[in-house]
């Protein structure tokens, strides 16, 4: 049985992991005859949202626990997360990529992954194991696998731009599709930076995973 591990950012679209694109990725899995194990960085969130009004909450939260919240209880921190041990990697989206698991919704192009994250990501790119990325998470793929690496957020201008100017080549690619770097076996897909819904999220999350596990 092929073994996925998942790296999670927290609880919730604003301020952790999408909720959607998480279930939908421990399902695919699941279905495809895979196992999984989630992990996260024992780290503080950067900030609290209100998901019902949007507004910042003055309340710490921590991401590993949050991600327990996704995971049922079982999830580790990501300092535990040995690339050996597993055949792929796929990291959800939500902001929570962009706040916790890296600071790319401060600091865009002088944007940097959290450390214990980045060391995992890297040991998947540097063992050439399959990894996979959805929705927001991709704006770390140029800072784990250098300049020249291909992948998709969508077709959000704004992002592509700061993408380009970390070094990644982005490709526009449909909700229901993704983009594969065949050499450097790693896939992408907008989900929720295109979807309007569940359903369109899981056309390309479902390709995703089925990808990402043929090439393991």
């Amino acid at each position: 049985m092929k073994k996925v591990a998942v790296i999670l950012s927290g609880c919730g679209v604003f301020d952790g992991a999408e909720l959607g694109e998480s279930i939908l990725t421990l399902l695919h899995i699941t279905k495809a005859g895979a196992s999984y194990q989630c992990f996260a960085p024992d780290v503080m969130q950067r900030h609290t949202i209100n998901h019902l009004t949007g507004e910042e909450q003055q309340q710490t939260r921590n991401v590993l626990l949050e991600s327990a919240r996704v995971a049922r209880g079982d999830v580790k921190a990501v300092t535990e997360l040995v690339a050996e041990d597993f055949d792929a990697l796929i990291i959800p989206g939500g902001f929570g990529a962009a706040k916790n698991l890296s600071d790319f919704a401060v600091n865009g192009a002088e944007a940097s992954v959290q450390g214990d994250v980045l060391k995992a990501c890297k040991a998947f790119a540097e063992a050439n194991k399959p990894a996979a990325y959805m929705c927001i998470a991709p704006v770390m793929i140029p800072l784990v696998y250098g300049p020249g690496a291909q992948f998709t957020i969508g077709n959000d201008t704004d992002t592509i731009a700061v993408i380009s100017a970390l070094g990644g080549e982005h490709i526009e690619c449909a909700v229901a599709d993704i983009v594969v770097d065949h050499s450097r076996k790693l896939v992408s897909t907008p989900a929720y930076m295109l979807a309007q819904n569940l359903v369109e999220a899981e056309l390309g999350i479902a390709k995703l995973v089925n990808q990402v596990l043929a090439m393991s």
